[in-house]
């Protein structure tokens, strides 16, 4: 992700994986992230480094990672932002619902 700005101009819906190369749990989704995206191919998915993008995580209320801030039409739509791991079905779960909204 180069800028907020880019993920609020996307068409249709855009979403933000929050993540750090450290956090134990970002690592535990790095496996079965690329099959969600692929799977959800109607998404456009931006990864923001938290450490890299403070103050965004600041404006958008970012207490823990993994998260995922959803968006369409300059607008977010859909959180999963908690300071706990995230299974592979939650998180298909959360961006099925996510459509759904959308």
């Amino acid at each position: 992700m180069t800028s907020f700005q880019e993920v609020l101009d996307t068409d249709g819906i855009s979403c933000i994986l929050f993540t750090a190369n450290w956090c134990p749990d970002c690592i535990a989704i790095r496996p079965f992230m690329p099959k969600i995206e692929k799977e959800f191919s109607n998404i456009t998915f931006y990864k923001a480094d938290r450490d890299k993008f403070i103050d965004l995580c600041q404006e958008l209320n970012i207490l823990g990672i993994p998260s995922f801030v959803c968006f369409e039409h300059g607008r977010e739509i859909s959180r999963f932002v908690s300071k706990f791991s995230k299974t592979e079905a939650e998180i298909q779960a959360f961006l099925t619902q996510t459509i759904q909204k959308g």
